[in-house]
């Protein structure tokens, strides 16, 4: 069965592409549940369904788009997206989590619109929807790539200031931390990551795997830092475990994923409790 994962190039892509989103996931999940966005995936998803939903739409009808993958379409979608929720949470700055299901329905109401133009819903979609391990490409594990150079590269270069920014922006802006700036550049992360991150996943499913894994490691760690390590240390266990499930009993990667992360949060939360009842 583990040699399957070495002699397919499809199932090394996947491999190689879960690795990858079980590393750059958690960590910017770890920044958005402490700014109380932990709910921002959910609305970039859509916005990211509906770019994919225009790729295709634009690959049918016109022969010019129909040899560029629908992910990049997702991708500038999401950057989109991205930048109107942060722009909508200086409009709504006493309502600020408003912003979020806005963008959502928009972004819900616009991939509908697509697909009734489309004239269907087809498999393809479906797998971006719920992520399929036989789906992803090799120009889906250069993306993920340089995604994951680009998030790991700026967690590492501005770390302190995305780490001051995400517990007291005033007192970031006092610093001289450029808010405005580092909060932009992390809404494009966060909505890079998420598109990227379709084809394993699921579009409706990337949510789970960015919050699942820091809800476990907060029930444990006793940092941020450990927070962010022991949310990678999870995140991997699901990723892989979850696509060997997957490929073992031929079911949706990204739902297999997301129940393994689930089941390790469940896990943590009995051995805790476990331990305060023997104390």
């Amino acid at each position: 069965m583990l040699a399957d994962w070495w002699q397919y190039d499809f199932l090394r892509y996947t491999l190689f592409s879960g690795i990858l989103i079980g590393l750059i996931c958690p960590i910017l999940g770890t920044f958005l549940i402490v700014r109380r966005l932990s709910m921002m995936a959910d609305g970039l998803s859509h916005v990211t369904l509906s770019g994919v939903a225009a790729g295709m739409l634009l690959s049918k009808k016109v022969a010019f788009f129909a040899a560029i993958n629908p992910l990049f379409f997702g991708m500038i979608f999401s950057v989109i997206g991205s930048l109107f929720i942060e722009r909508l949470r200086k409009v709504f700055r006493s309502q600020q989590d408003l912003a979020i299901p806005i963008i959502l329905s928009g972004g819900l109401g616009l991939f509908t619109v697509l697909i009734s133009i489309a004239d269907g819903f087809n498999a393809d979609l479906y797998s971006y929807l719920f992520g399929k391990i036989v789906t992803v490409t090799i120009e889906d594990l250069y993306a993920l790539v340089g995604v994951a150079v680009v998030v790991l590269g700026t967690v590492l270069l501005i770390y302190k200031e995305l780490f001051a920014v995400s517990f007291d922006e005033e007192f970031a802006r006092v610093s001289g931390v450029s808010r405005r700036a580092i909060n932009l550049w992390f809404m494009v992360l966060v909505a890079l990551t998420i598109a990227a991150s379709m084809r394993i996943v699921g579009v409706l499913l990337i949510s789970a795997l960015i919050t699942l894994p820091v809800a476990a490691s907060l029930q444990i760690s006793g940092s941020f830092r450990q927070t962010i390590l022991y949310a990678i240390v999870f995140a991997q266990t699901s990723v892989l475990g979850g696509l060997y499930f997957a490929y073992l009993l031929d079911w949706a990667s990204g739902g297999t994923i997301v129940l393994m992360a689930v089941l390790i949060l469940l896990v943590v939360l009995g051995v805790k409790k476990l331990k305060v009842l023997f104390r």
